[in-house]
């Protein structure tokens, strides 16, 4: 894929492919060609000024509403690996990879199995979104079991935990029932806090919001860069406050391809200001949302041909733009040793998930789940391959399986609705790491 593949990989090939066949029931398996090697890093793009009307209604995965409040089972499971489903031949065990990184939702679900599944492919890192308005339901009105069980769960399944913080309560904001920030930013340092204390030495780091750039995620307040910044000034002190030891991440912005100020800031317009209203001295990582859409992980927009017929005319859309981008802007502020954290990323591909599939997405149709597999770990080896490039996190484990086939996380899942495995799974599971 790009990368020169361990020879323990060809050795677990065949019994692969066997189980594949098997709990696939005649669906793909997995592709072993080659993925062309990323291309030198570019300098920092310009990106097309994009508006509202834009051709392209860009849809960015995250934990919607009616995923947040899911209930939790109340099992906390044993950290024994057992990942592989029934089926006449069992899988190699997974090659460990401490620094790769996956999100899936721990609150929703069967909590055992979906640990086990994850523990299933080596990963060091897990990640969870936590909904602050689904635990705080008045001042002092606290409900932490849903969410303890879920850091209980991932401590002593051994990994280390990554939660993302959004969505203030209602009692805080200035109108309800919108996703958006508190009125008094020091409402957030307070909650944040108190969740460091709570997990301290279980949560190993915390990223403050989600996606601030985007007025679905910051309703109620004004889309500015340097208003997210004094959040995650507020949210960084309460965190250090709680737990000195765990990292804090400032709230990826997200990929549009939009710039109009009212929907949407480009996410590279919105990292220059994040940084021009101090960032750095508040945190110990960029969060970033590369998403590849359909375009490979070595392809830029710059590149004079693309392998997909849409989305491929803004950098937005580009894993590698999006990652040398941010890079490039911090190098510009003196920053480039921060790491970026790639928090979400992911390839969607309707293969295997059956007629009723989601309509806002339409360049998963031209990813096989073959071309997931391969661009999921070409994307991988490429942060690995650059020191500036911190934990990344995969979207998602099993959101396929959870909430079926027509949920709109369903295609970037590495599992069919009926739980067999998809080739991203496999190969994932059997990838070796550049360094132990």
């Amino acid at each position: 894929m790009g990368e020169r593949v361990s020879v323990r990989v060809g050795l677990f090939v065949l019994a692969a492919l066997l189980l594949a066949l098997a709990v696939a029931c005649g669906g793909s398996t997995p592709d072993e060609s080659p993925l062309a090697s990323p291309s030198p890093s570019s300098s920092l793009t310009t990106p097309p000024v994009a508006t509202a009307e834009a051709t392209h209604r860009v849809y960015i995965p995250s934990i919607q509403a009616e995923d947040r409040g899911a209930e939790a089972t109340s099992v906390v499971p044993s950290p024994t690996p057992d990942p592989t489903p029934s089926g006449p031949t069992p899988l190699p065990p997974p090659v460990p990879k401490p620094g790769y990184g996956l999100q899936f939702n721990l609150m929703a679900g069967d909590l055992g199995q979906t640990l086990r599944r994850a523990q299933g492919l080596g990963v060091g890192w897990v990640k969870q979104q936590v909904a602050w308005h689904t635990i705080e339901h008045g001042p002092g009105d606290m409900d932490w079991a849903a969410l303890d069980q879920a850091v209980d769960g991932a401590h002593q399944a051994g990994f280390k935990l990554l939660l993302s913080v959004t969505h203030a309560p209602d009692w805080t904001r200035a109108a309800e029932r919108d996703s958006g920030p508190p009125v008094d930013y020091a409402q957030f340092r307070r909650f944040m806090e108190q969740l460091a204390a709570r997990y301290r030495a279980k949560v190993a780091a915390y990223e403050l919001w989600n996606e601030p750039n985007l007025a679905r995620e910051w309703s109620g307040d004004a889309l500015d860069p340097a208003r997210f910044v004094a959040l995650v000034a507020e949210g960084a002190q309460g965190v250090r406050a709680g737990d000195p030891n765990a990292l804090v991440i400032s709230g990826a912005p997200a990929v549009t391809g939009i710039n109009d100020g009212q929907v949407a800031i480009d996410d590279r317009v919105f990292l220059q200001g994040m940084y021009e209203a101090g960032v750095d001295q508040w945190i110990d990582g960029i969060g970033a949302h590369p998403y590849g859409f359909a375009n490979p992980p070595h392809e830029s927009w710059r590149d004079e041909s693309h392998r997909a017929p849409s989305h491929n005319e803004h950098p937005s859309f580009f894993f590698r733009d999006t990652l040398e981008d941010y890079h490039a802007i911090a190098a510009q502020h003196g920053d480039a040793e921060r790491p970026i954290w790639a928090t979400e990323f992911g390839w969607p591909s309707f293969d295997g998930l059956g007629d009723d599939l989601p309509n806002h997405m339409p360049y998963a149709a031209h990813v096989s789940e073959q071309e997931q597999a391969a661009y999921i770990l070409a994307a991988f080896r490429y942060g690995e391959e650059r020191e500036w490039v911190g934990p990344m996190f995969l979207w998602n484990l099993n959101m396929s399986t959870t909430w079926g086939s027509d949920h709109p996380h369903a295609p970037y899942s590495l599992f069919r609705p009926n739980g067999a495995y998809r080739p991203a799974y496999i190969e994932l599971r059997l990838a070796e790491p550049l360094s132990p």
